[in-house]
């Protein structure tokens, strides 16, 4: 793929000055920087391409090699081409021109962290969907020195020791050590008047009330991301975001699994023998199924479509209600007798009337003859 022309990658006329050259650069760098574009190819892209027609532009001998011959002009000293001094002076020049290392500025421009907030709804509310307040402690920008950390009618002065640069190279023989400025820890600027309120930090923790609409379908572990509502950046940076992971809080009545609802119906013993018709409950309201005699404990009555709609799925997920036939207690004599007339004429023909509990008496026989 051809390059561009690196006067149009930094929107600059061809006899633009190397301030008007460096100020146009600072502006995409800081737009398309890779900390503030995380994941973005595109971006990430964009940069570099500053990057590359800064370095071509501000170096006067490149410059004129470009001018007179184009790209192929200095093929042989940009990008891979570049020596490692070259390339350290550029990248020197990069960081210094935006977080302040030649004039005087920050350079330790940091973005803010990201922040997790758990948040409990109920089932039905992320069936449905809802909209959820809540407070968090987040870093704040210092309203009083809008983030500059000095006493307002003050301002920050340019630390003498790095020059603003932020940190300082140190000789050790054959070797050139760069290491945090002490004086400044790294800021490039010296606070002499810090605002009281945050303490010359530029932030300033408290309690903010945000609001989050949940969408419909969402499941117990999901994220929504809310852009730039995380911890404020150090020193002008961007703030971070916020994650709120949705937590299901537990359901007196339904499991989720999935799309899927899962209930466990009591019946009585009779019902489950004879069968007849029951209601049970659904998000929507009650729905009647028919029981058919002689129902077993763990059967399964699937009501398709009676489950949750997933938000990323187009059908409702259906609800499977489980069968737990419930043996009667705190019986009167009169039940009693009525039982135990039933036991006797059941166990006349016992094979009949109960026929995996024969089954499982023939293969415990089995078990135990072989």
């Amino acid at each position: 793929m051809s390059k561009r022309d690196y006067y149009e990658v930094l929107g600059v006329s061809r006899g633009a000055e190397e301030t008007e050259i460096k100020k146009a650069y600072r502006k995409l760098a800081m737009k398309h920087h890779p900390d503030r574009n995380s994941g973005n190819a595109e971006s990430e892209a964009l940069f570099k391409e500053a990057k590359e027609a800064y370095e071509i532009l501000t170096d006067a001998n490149k410059r004129a090699a470009y001018d007179q011959y184009g790209h192929a002009g200095v093929d042989s000293s940009a990008g891979g081409g570049a020596s490692a001094q070259g390339f350290g002076d550029a990248f020197s020049d990069i960081f210094g021109d935006i977080f302040g290392g030649r004039g005087g500025g920050r350079s330790n421009v940091h973005r803010g962290s990201d922040l997790r907030y758990n948040l409990e709804i109920t089932l039905e509310q992320a069936a449905r969907g809802t909209e959820k307040k809540f407070r968090i402690p987040a870093m704040e920008t210092c309203d009083t020195c809008h983030g500059d950390g000095a006493k307002p009618g003050s301002s920050a002065k340019t630390c003498t020791t790095c020059n603003g640069h932020g940190q300082v190279r140190m000789q050790q023989g054959f070797f050139s050590i760069q290491q945090t400025c002490p004086k400044c820890q790294g800021n490039g600027k010296v606070i002499s008047n810090p605002c009281s309120p945050c303490n010359g930090t530029g932030r300033i923790k408290r309690n903010k009330t945000l609001s989050v609409k949940i969408p419909a379908g969402v499941d117990d572990g999901d994220r929504i991301r809310l852009t730039g509502e995380g911890e404020a950046g150090a020193n002008g940076g961007p703030a971070g975001d916020l994650y709120v992971v949705v937590q299901l809080a537990s359901h007196a009545v339904f499991q989720r699994d999935g799309n899927d609802l899962h209930c466990e119906i009591p019946i009585s013993f009779t019902k489950a023998a004879l069968g007849g018709e029951i209601e049970i409950p659904t998000l929507e309201g009650y729905a009647k199924i028919k029981v058919s005699a002689e129902t077993q404990t763990g059967k399964i009555f699937r009501l398709r479509g009676k489950g949750v709609k997933g938000v990323r799925s187009n059908n409702h997920g259906d609800l499977l209600c489980h069968v737990a036939v419930e043996t009667p207690v705190k019986l009167t004599s009169r039940q009693k007798e009525l039982l135990e007339e039933l036991e006797g004429i059941s166990q006349k023909d016992h094979s009949r009337h109960s026929p995996r509990a024969k089954s499982w008496m023939d293969k415990a026989k089995e078990f135990f003859t072989d």
